[in-house]
């Protein structure tokens, strides 16, 4: 299985390398990690273990050579590599304003690999196995599952090496978060082949509801992951945000935001949607447009 995706900006195809590769084959396509390292792996101590080894001082060592293999462009972040007291310190770095231009319409809420579904019930199309993508099971909400039930479903994968903290996508009034207990499964296309359900209704997650003015409601749900010690809210819940506003980061790992869009909203750009169609993702930027 080759990882590959179209940069948005260049328009190439890319095949993505992630971090652990053999490892991730091991446990997603291999009998014997399915059936005795994915229950360890999806524990929370392992990740929450690892998420305080990168706190410590020490871990400061792992910085350049992370830097250097995933060639990460510095030049974008507000500080420089000998400013950080930790591993996770830089990791959840801050860039310059100037560095993620704001666009028009609806955008990324952060950098990352893009999937697009303008109807929530395409995405069993794109994730064949396993058992079908159930709203009410992913929010836990039947209530609230129904009012999204035919909306566009949204998702940003972001890598190890992405920038991780995440905006909102529009301007609005968000509410407070709602937690969901769960595993910490990988959000990998290794993991993601087979177990897509599993892994968005099993693992750790929480979701907002944006109100905007005049384009109804934005579900926007940060995804925990093998290895993402923290989901950390910095924003204000019921206090109006401007589109770009910062709205939380992730601590160490792979992890992915979920956006719904109700219908009618937004018309997401035709591109994303052609390369979700042909089984590619989209990397985008956060502030990048990816819909009017």
């Amino acid at each position: 299985m080759n990882i590959q995706f179209i940069d948005r900006e260049t328009g190439e195809l890319k095949t993505e390398t992630p971090p652990g590769e053999g490892f991730l084959k091991l446990l997603y396509n291999n009998p014997f990690g399915k059936m005795m390292l994915i229950p360890l792996v999806k524990r929370k101590f392992l990740s929450s273990l690892y998420g305080k080894l990168m706190d410590k001082p020490s871990s400061i060592n792992k910085i350049e050579g992370f830097v250097k293999d995933l060639n990460i462009d510095m030049e974008e972040a507000e500080r420089s590599i000998e400013d950080y007291i930790s591993f996770n310190d830089f990791f959840y770095r801050k860039l310059k304003k100037e560095a993620r231009p704001i666009k028009e319409g609806l955008i990324s809420p952060g950098d990352g690999k893009l999937l697009a579904f303008e109807d929530v019930s395409e995405v069993h199309n794109f994730f064949v196995k396993g058992r079908k993508f159930n709203l009410t099971e992913f929010l836990s909400n039947k209530e609230l599952a129904k009012k999204f039930e035919s909306s566009s479903l949204l998702i940003l994968r972001l890598a190890p090496n992405d920038y991780h903290r995440y905006h909102f996508p529009f301007e609005g009034t968000p509410t407070s978060m709602t937690k969901i207990k769960g595993g910490y499964l990988s959000v990998s296309p290794y993991a993601l082949a087979s177990n897509f359900t599993k892994v968005f209704c099993e693992n750790k997650r929480e979701y907002c509801i944006l109100k905007t003015v005049d384009k109804g409601e934005i579900l926007i749900a940060p995804v925990g992951a093998t290895m993402v010690g923290s989901i950390i809210e910095t924003y204000t819940p019921n206090q109006l945000v401007k589109k770009g506003d910062e709205m939380g980061y992730f601590a160490f790992g792979g992890s992915t935001i979920v956006l719904l869009i109700q219908k009618g909203s937004f018309t997401i750009d035709q591109d994303i949607i052609n390369n979700t169609k042909n089984k590619r993702e989209t990397f985008v930027k956060m502030g990048d447009k990816i819909g009017v």
